[in-house]
């Protein structure tokens, strides 16, 4: 009986290392990478076609300081029309501020019209405007590579930027930059 132990002490590795051996040569290949999808193409919007003197002013319909839509070829037709970009966080813009309010308020009835287009938060624009009034109307958007002032013309996005439509609706000319005191009525002309 004691031939016995031993053997049997064998036989015992013996089927655990054919067990191991056969557990890990039957086993299932583990699989193969797979590869990571290829990231969705995003979609980049085509940009928009430059505007240039003679083109007429886009179709824009824009939120005024009131949340109310405004239709800037209805609104604004029959009388020449200036547009000045704008930001509450733009020095240069805030420096011609009283330039523009003094040039609109010169217009009288049949006068350039003035509009300012904020790119900017209503609150931004409603805090700003409560310390620097103006009479001229203002509406919003927000910006972005594809902003109103884009589609208006301003193809760097720098502010101020403004731009000059005749009573037909027609650009004129464009600016970037402030004017400097007594400027804009040189350059309406």
């Amino acid at each position: 009986m004691k031939w016995q132990r031993p053997a049997l002490l064998w036989t015992a590795v013996l089927a655990a290392g054919l067990g191991l051996w056969a557990g890990h040569r039957l086993a299932p290949a583990p699989p193969a990478p797979v590869a990571a999808p290829a990231p969705a193409a995003v979609a980049t919007p085509a940009p928009l076609p430059a505007l240039n003197a003679g083109d007429a002013l886009p179709a824009l319909v824009l939120p005024d300081l009131h949340g109310q839509p405004m239709d800037l070829r209805e609104r604004f037709s029959g009388r020449p029309l200036l547009v000045n970009v704008w930001a509450s966080w733009c020095g240069p813009c805030i420096e011609e501020m009283p330039e523009l309010a003094r040039f609109a308020a010169q217009q009288g009835e049949g006068g350039v019209q003035v509009l300012g287009l904020a790119l900017d938060t209503p609150e931004a624009v409603a805090d700003f405007l409560q310390q620097v009034p103006v009479d001229y109307p203002i509406v919003l958007d927000t910006p972005g590579p594809r902003d109103a002032s884009v589609a208006l013309g301003n193809a760097q996005g720098l502010l101020p930027y403004s731009v000059l439509f005749d009573a037909q609706g027609r650009m004129v000319k464009a600016k970037l930059g402030p004017f400097e005191p007594g400027e804009i009525a040189g350059w309406v002309e």
